[in-house]
């Protein structure tokens, strides 16, 4: 299944994946906050209302993590959830360590 695949392949291949909606708050802050922090780490970052398989990806997201919403980001192979667990990682101090920097 080649959504399986996009998906799993990101998640292994980056160190920071996010899928997201272009037109998402939540998702706007989540990916300012990593993207500010880590300029020099690998970060896939899908606009999934900007592809056509964006719906497909994002039901098996939903399978994959139980998550519907967006953003759905996953650091270092972990999924951690969406903008709320990641300023919360952040506040605690615990998003670097997660990252790896």
């Amino acid at each position: 299944m080649a959504v399986k695949d996009l998906v799993e392949t990101t998640i292994n291949d980056n160190t920071i994946a996010i899928f997201s909606k272009s037109y998402c708050p939540y998702c706007k802050r989540a990916k300012a906050l990593i993207t500010s922090k880590f300029p020099n780490v690998p970060t896939k970052i899908y606009e999934l209302d900007e592809m056509s398989e964006g719906s497909d990806i994002q039901d098996y997201l939903t399978e994959k993590t139980g998550q519907r919403t967006v953003p759905n980001i996953f650091i270092n192979k972990k999924h951690v959830g969406g903008c709320d667990a990641v300023t919360a990682l952040d506040s605690q101090g615990q998003l670097a360590k997660l990252v790896g920097v």
